[in-house]
């Protein structure tokens, strides 16, 4: 019951009738005006109540003597001396710093609920020659189930019937569908191309996307939270500035000396270095396309030395384009292009779909196709002006005993160790050409590849994809280090790696299968347009304009951030100091005592407000 009165009394609508009494209590004092009830002891009250519950809360049950502490102490002896204004005053400026450092660190936390969205809760069994659509917690391991094209695949299992094309970029970050037939494995999360497939049920509960669901979770339990700066200082500040009143009042013999030591010790300015500092940035950060979700992740940016990115979505666009057209000597290029389009034109493969674009934007008039044939997962074959052409794989190829002239196996060989997605195309006799398909490299990655290595950043490229065709876009960034076949624990585990040998790790990333990663690096960066709900919920910091260019940016707001809570806390500590010795002096009384320190925490404030017009 206390702890809803409290939380009531923290309410920002609570805080402003907090401020207007105090303010009316200041004017009466100034045209000394005395009401009947002086309009400070609601703002004490107000203001008051929630500080002093966290004093002695902390004393108790943490056996802590916090801030709070000291403040509550000050209110006391204020209030005993009759300083009203001032006990108010050192009240509502705690109160206002906490406001400021709670609105910093609100972080959502819907990802990992969003990961068990994934999993369909229905699942089609096969009984006998029908099937019928039951609940998940029907299915059971050894069961048959079957998945039709478009659906997500419910479990993890063995295809006993069927092949297709299977999209696992939310699992493994695979910008390409990857073939499955017979045997091969395939797992819960992922979306059945096309192609009606059979499968065995092996895992139902403890689902590879439910290991990643755990993977989140666990990572989010340790990303503990940075502690507050002035209770780093308290353990310090507390008894000092209590034996100090103590050893002034034992020395003089003046009450108001002590109070007034213990007002201006109060460290209202130093409460305020850091949060407003913070406010300033993130919406520094805002204007600028980036969504800082907490005061830690900003800070923790400035110590950065190791930037882990997936490859797609991030590095390059996430759209697969046609990249090369490679003909035989004996056929026009516009000729084969149409040929492999009119037969493309009717499959739901992704490749054949990025073929088709390509033809049409080259304005190449198709040509209807007869005696169409789609071999899920593998190509297709037709008839154009009853000549028979063969549309697919290098093995689908292969198995039709079509003839590969050496050369063209030569340059396929090229296309494959860059990593590139082949599509061939023959006659019964010959090959004709094929189409190599890739994702595109962004246009800025290079450049922030640099601009990362002028600020001393190491990049790394940590990717679901395979290797070839990681390592291929690597070289083409520079970028040395470079894993790829990794799948989302895998990734976990290198930046495990990397944080014990002393890196500060930043994590970038667009998928769910980054999300473990991003939430168990230092830093966490999604791409907030392209990149899933999961993925921006996971991490630390979005980018909203899905510009990488933003990166070396955080860095440079992250330490100019670092550069003004340093000169916050300078100031602070040194009107701390000043304040105290003129209250030693008895230059000051406790109501200037408040002014003077009320005076630190405007200029802190104020300090803070110029991140924002910064030019970084």
């Amino acid at each position: 019951m206390i702890k809803k009165v409290v939380n009531l009394f923290s309410e920002i609508k609570m805080t402003i009738i907090s401020a207007i009494c105090l303010i009316l209590s200041f004017v009466c004092m100034i045209f000394d005006f005395k009401p009947v009830f002086n309009p400070a002891i609601i703002t004490i009250i107000i203001s008051g109540t929630p500080i002093v519950y966290k004093a002695f809360y902390k004393l108790i049950y943490q056996r802590f003597l916090s801030s709070p502490f000291l403040i509550t102490i000050a209110m006391i002896a204020s209030i005993s001396i009759g300083e009203l204004i001032a006990a108010g005053e050192v009240a509502l400026i705690m109160v206002i710093g906490e406001l400021l450092e709670h609105k910093t660190i609100e972080k959502t936390k819907k990802g990992v609920e969003r990961l068990f969205e994934l999993t369909p809760k229905v699942a089609r069994k096969i009984y006998k020659n029908n099937d019928k659509i039951l609940p998940i917690s029907q299915i059971k391991i050894n069961d048959t189930i079957r998945v039709l094209p478009g659906e997500t695949i419910p479990v993890d299992g063995k295809i006993i019937s069927g092949s297709s094309s299977i999209n696992q970029s939310t699992l493994t970050g695979e910008a390409l569908p990857v073939d499955k037939t017979i045997v091969d494995t395939v797992m819960a999360g992922t979306i059945n191309c096309f192609g009606c497939i059979d499968i065995k049920v092996e895992k139902i509960k403890d689902t590879y996307l439910q290991k990643m669901i755990d993977l989140v979770q666990h990572a989010e339990t340790r990303k503990a939270p940075t502690q507050k700066i002035v209770d780093k200082w308290a353990r310090i500040l507390i008894p000092s500035a209590l034996a100090l009143s103590l050893l002034v009042y034992f020395f003089t013999g003046e009450i108001i000396r002590a109070v007034t030591i213990l007002v201006v010790f109060c460290p209202c300015a130093l409460i305020l270095a850091t949060p407003t500092s913070i406010i300033a940035a993130i919406g520094h950060g805002a204007k600028n396309g980036v969504l800082i979700k907490s005061g830690e992740a900003l800070e923790e940016m400035g110590k950065v030395d190791t930037i882990v990115f997936d490859k797609t979505g991030t590095l390059t666009h996430g759209n697969i384009i046609v990249s090369n057209v490679i003909t035989s000597d004996n056929i026009i290029k516009e000729d084969f292009l149409r040929i492999t389009a009119s037969l493309e034109k009717y499959s739901e493969h992704t490749l054949a779909k990025s073929i088709v674009n390509y033809v049409e934007k080259q304005k190449i008039k198709l040509t209807p196709a007869t005696n169409l044939k789609i071999i899920p997962g593998k190509g297709v074959t037709g008839s154009i002006a009853k000549n028979k052409f063969y549309v697919g794989s290098l093995d689908f190829i292969s198995k039709e005993g079509i003839d590969i002239p050496n050369n063209i196996k030569k340059e396929i060989k090229k296309y494959i160790n860059q990593g590139k997605a082949i599509v061939i195309t023959g006659n019964k006799n010959t090959v004709l050409g094929f189409i190599a398909l890739t994702d595109k490299i962004r246009e800025n990655s290079i450049s922030v590849i640099q601009n990362l290595k002028k600020l001393n950043i190491g990049s790394i490229i940590l990717s679901g994809d395979n290797q070839n065709a990681v390592k291929y876009f690597a070289q083409k960034l520079d970028i040395t280090e470079v894993i790829g076949n990794l799948l989302p624990v895998d990734k976990v585990n290198k930046i495990e790696e990397l944080k014990q040998k002393g890196k500060i790790v930043c994590m970038v990333g667009d998928g769910i299968n980054d999300a473990p990663a991003l939430k168990i690096a230092n830093v966490g960066i999604a791409m907030g347009n392209i990149g899933t709900d999961i993925a921006i919920d996971s991490a630390d910091i979005s980018l909203i304009n899905d510009n990488i260019e933003s990166i070396p940016y955080l860095k440079k707001l992250s330490l100019a951030t670092i550069s003004t809570i340093k000169t916050n806390i300078s100031i602070s500590m040194g009107l701390n100091i000043l304040g105290i010795s003129l209250s030693m002096l008895g230059i000051l009384t406790p109501m200037t005592g408040a002014i003077m320190h009320n005076l630190g925490s405007v200029i802190v404030v104020l300090n803070a407000a110029r991140i924002y017009k910064r030019k970084i």
